[in-house]
């Protein structure tokens, strides 16, 4: 896996570009039946879905299998990594790319520490409160709910978060109250138009607990880099034509006009970061045996319960 680093044009650091090559499928897999979604990691279910139609949001139904595939992070570490999402990206797309159980596959993705989830916060309203009504509650059955909410901000995490006198959660909440306390990673996966938590629950819990705004890096897959070379030379060839018509009214009208710089130079800037940090959609891959085979394993998961998953 090759990492890059994304800057503005300013070098202000955005995220880290992983370009994944020979890994067709991974190990944390969308597959789809179709409107039926199974998450499965290691070919252990960790959460089957049912998008409704039309489309109103996602009925779901969380295992208890979902594994982080991050090992625990020492406080040691949140202490020298403190207050460096470049660092902690370069650490975390380690993981991505070595350990067991991941969603990477081939083609191009960002680790960004850019996220929608760190806007639109009301000054009245704490981090606490903030980040609790972005949460997608329900265990082991809960719904997404499109309708109210569309801007792709909640968050599910793939499996119930800890209280916060949990162990775990009393040693972050310290990390919290010094501000050394490691990123959560979030995965956007668009069949569920939200961010599921791939490490960091009992982080998140902890953030919560002390009401303080979490660390986030987000994953996504982005456009894969064959494309962008196409798409680059397409936005310059924006600009150059952008100039050239600048440069034709500047001869029938004197110098008065424009260059055409000052307004085509920043839109091409802007383009260009779009192309290298764009959500591109989830790859979701045909479940085998499709529907009933998706019900088959419903029904295994709830074995013993009184109900049908989603």
């Amino acid at each position: 896996m090759q990492r890059n680093d994304v800057t503005r044009e300013d070098g202000t650091w955005v995220g880290l570009s992983l370009d994944v090559r020979d890994r067709q499928q991974p190990e944390l897999c969308v597959f789809s039946a179709g409107p039926r979604l199974l998450l499965s990691q290691l070919s252990r279910p960790v959460l089957l879905a049912v998008v409704e139609e039309p489309l109103q949001g996602v009925d779901f139904w969380r295992t208890d299998a979902y594994r982080s595939f991050v090992p625990p992070l020492r406080a040691d570490l949140g202490r020298a990594l403190a207050g460096s999402p470049q660092r902690w990206a370069h650490r975390f797309a380690q993981y991505l790319g070595a350990a067991p159980g991941g969603p990477l596959h081939e083609g191009r993705w960002l680790l960004t520490c850019e996220s929608p989830l760190q806007r639109g916060r009301h000054a009245a309203v704490s981090h606490g409160e903030h980040w609790s009504s972005m949460l997608v509650e329900g265990h082991p059955d809960g719904y997404i709910d499109w309708f109210l909410h569309s801007t792709s901000w909640e968050v599910l995490p793939l499996r119930p978060l800890p209280g916060p006198d949990d162990g775990r959660v009393k040693a972050y909440r310290k990390q919290a109250r010094s501000g050394t306390l490691p990123p959560v990673l979030l995965w956007w996966v668009s069949g569920l138009d939200c961010h599921l938590v791939l490490d960091g629950h009992a982080r998140l819990a902890a953030a919560i607990a002390e009401s303080v705004e979490p660390a986030l890096l987000q994953l996504h897959r982005t456009l894969p880099r064959e494309d962008l070379a196409a798409r680059t030379g397409d936005a310059v060839g924006l600009y150059e034509s952008e100039l050239a018509r600048f440069a034709e009214l500047r001869t029938v009208h004197g110098p008065d006009v424009p260059d055409g710089a000052a307004t085509a130079g920043p839109r091409l800037a802007r383009l260009l970061h779009d192309l290298t940090t764009a959500r591109r959609p989830t790859w979701a891959w045909p479940l085998p045996g499709g529907e009933e085979q998706w019900r088959r394993i419903a029904r295994e998961v709830a074995a013993g319960t009184d109900r049908f998953p989603v």
